[in-house]
C-alpha cells in the first residue's frame, strides 16, 4: 500500500524527517549511519508512544522477558 494508507509509517517518516533529516547536514555516509542508528533507538526505546499511554516501551519490553 501506499504510506498514506498505514498511519504508524507516515508517522515514523515524518518524525524522522522532521526530528532528524532536516536538521543535519550529513558528511559521510557512515555518520548518517550512526546518527540514524542513534534516533531509531531513542524513538523505540525511549520516547513515549501514544499506544502506550505516553509510556516507554523499553521498560515493558524487560518486564515481558523477565517474566517469560
Amino acid at each position: 500500500g501506499s504510506p498514506w494508507e498505514n498511519g504508524y509509517i507516515e508517522s515514523f517518516n515524518g518524525k524522522l524527517r522532521d526530528e532528524l533529516l532536516d536538521r543535519e547536514i550529513f558528511t559521510t555516509l557512515e555518520e548518517a549511519k550512526i546518527l540514524i542508528e542513534q534516533w531509531r533507538k531513542e524513538y523505540n526505546q525511549v520516547r513515549p508512544h501514544s499506544a502506550k499511554n505516553y509510556r516507554p516501551p523499553a521498560p515493558e519490553t524487560i518486564l515481558t522477558m523477565a517474566t517469560t
